[in-house]
């Protein structure tokens, strides 16, 4: 879809119309001519009109204060074109001109200011045009975080930790995460490992000296349980040893995601560190749909893993199902549902499937047949209607570029049985520090709550050959972050 838009009061707000567009059409493009649509913005004192012009002509409206900030300029503009694009197409957008990945955060935001929930609720509908549902729905989870969590807003001296294990048996089709084959040509599982506990080591000694306390620490990838057994007690025994105060640190999770990497072994390895929190991801209970996105387990393998998983006294399970994969239906979905629950975890994610431009599946969208913006709705309602009487509350949400149906990935979990390190990372009101490879460091100002990254790298060949530079320079940016020094002494 070519797109010509015309008479923008200010050129910035070209992606972002481009962005709300993109709820409506693939593959949009912006031309200065022959396009399949143009977008005409006619701004007034205090109004603005949006035209919409191929083979007819659409007219969205919308106002604004006339000493209007241009924030306030730029979401009347949003909102226009959002009213003309819904009568155009008869889709209606609940989440309305919203297209960022964390919508509770302006929740909390507004909530941390003090600020009462209607009048949240109010400005989400008018500034926003979000659909009361969804409003409902980020209210309900900040609420359950702020049970979970307390001193949810107090927590911005203390960081959280995050350790990435590149390795996985196969790359699944949608993928677009650091996962390399374990057995692959792209270096040294023992070199990865070594430059990984010299990372911990570096950093566990700056958070001892400087007295700064760790809230979570999660183990993802990758797949952090397709090295070996004895591989991982000494990863475990490793970050007791160097990180402080081990015994305050309020949850540790390791992602054994794929199925086919679960043994008794790695169980017990977890079990005698005290973690028993996991992660075991079904997916989807259809073996053909496993086989279509590169998944080399089974539906059975799943559930017996799951049951020792039990057995060996893991008591916090969460399991992940992706809505919208390769010739699913609503029918197969809820088979899905049904299935998880005759076992019961503790916690289910349900992600709605992304086109991420890097994955095999967008790369090959041809070979893939998806579910229709219809099913993948009705097939979200099914996970609403199914969570609440089995006893599940959502508790976080986030969404991604090029989600099927515009919608969200929801976490949910019983209560008292929330991920804390995801309501951390997802809602940003804490300081991450990615160690490993691929893991992305995110540093929120302690004062002003300002956000930065830095990116370790996602090749574990590059990762072994440069830990130390880079190790390095993530403790001068946390200096910087935490005392405003440029040194690490």
């Amino acid at each position: 879809m070519n797109i010509t838009i015309c008479g923008l009061p200010n050129p910035k707000y070209e992606r972002a119309v481009q962005r709300v567009v993109d709820l409506f059409y693939e593959d949009t493009k912006v031309v200065e001519q022959q396009a399949d649509l143009t977008i005409t913005f006619e701004v007034k004192l205090s109004s603005v009109r949006v035209t919409l012009d191929d083979e007819h002509s659409i007219v969205g409206k919308e106002a604004f204060p006339l000493k209007a900030e241009e924030d306030q300029v730029k979401k009347a503009c949003l909102r226009a074109l959002l009213v003309a694009l819904e009568q155009k197409t008869g889709m209606k957008q609940k989440w309305g001109i919203l297209t960022g990945v964390r919508p509770t955060k302006l929740v909390h935001k507004a909530s941390e200011a003090g600020e009462d929930k209607e009048i949240i609720s109010d400005r989400l509908q008018e500034e926003q045009k979000l659909h009361p549902e969804k409003i409902d729905l980020l209210h309900r989870i900040v609420s359950t975080q702020q049970k979970a969590i307390p001193d949810l807003y107090k927590l911005k001296k203390e960081v959280s930790i995050y350790i990435g294990i590149p390795f996985c048996p196969t790359k699944c089709a949608y993928c677009t995460f650091p996962a390399y084959a374990i057995q692959g040509k792209q270096g040294n599982v023992n070199a990865f490992l070594h430059g990984l506990h010299v990372e911990m080591e570096r950093t566990g000694e700056w958070l001892r000296e400087h007295g700064i306390g760790i809230t979570t620490i999660y183990f993802g990838g990758g797949t952090p349980t397709s090295i070996t057994a004895e591989e991982m007690d000494a990863l475990y025994e490793h970050m007791y040893k160097v990180f402080p105060n081990m015994d305050k640190v309020r949850e540790v999770t390791v992602e054994a995601g794929r199925p086919d990497t679960i043994t008794v072994e790695k169980l017990r390895v977890l079990k005698k560190w005290g973690i028993d929190r996991i992660s075991v991801n079904p997916q989807s209970y259809t073996q053909a749909t496993l086989k279509a996105i590169g998944r080399h387990h089974t539906v059975e393998e799943t559930i017996e893993k799951y049951h020792l998983a039990r057995e060996m006294g893991m008591t916090n399970i969460n399991m992940d199902l992706i809505i919208g994969l390769p010739n699913e239906t609503v029918e197969t979905f809820e088979h899905s549902l049904a299935k998880t629950a005759e076992l019961m975890p503790e916690s289910l994610t349900v992600h709605t499937l992304s086109f991420k431009r890097a994955s095999h599946m967008s790369q090959n969208r041809d070979r893939y047949k998806v579910a229709s913006r219809d099913e993948v709705m009705r097939m979200m309602k099914t996970a609403e209607a199914w969570a609440e009487p089995h006893g599940y509350k959502p508790y976080y949400l986030y969404r991604q570029k090029n989600i099927l149906g515009n919608l969200e990935n929801v976490g949910y979990a019983q209560p008292g049985q929330e991920s804390l390190y995801n309501i951390l990372i997802m809602e940003e009101l804490q300081t991450i520090i990615g160690l490993g490879c691929g893991a992305s460091s995110k540093w929120v100002h302690p004062v002003t709550g300002a956000i930065s990254r830095f990116a370790n790298p996602k090749e574990p060949r590059a990762y072994a050959l440069g830990f130390e530079a880079y190790t390095e320079k993530k403790l001068q940016q946390m200096q910087q972050l935490f005392f405003g020094q440029n040194t690490t002494t």
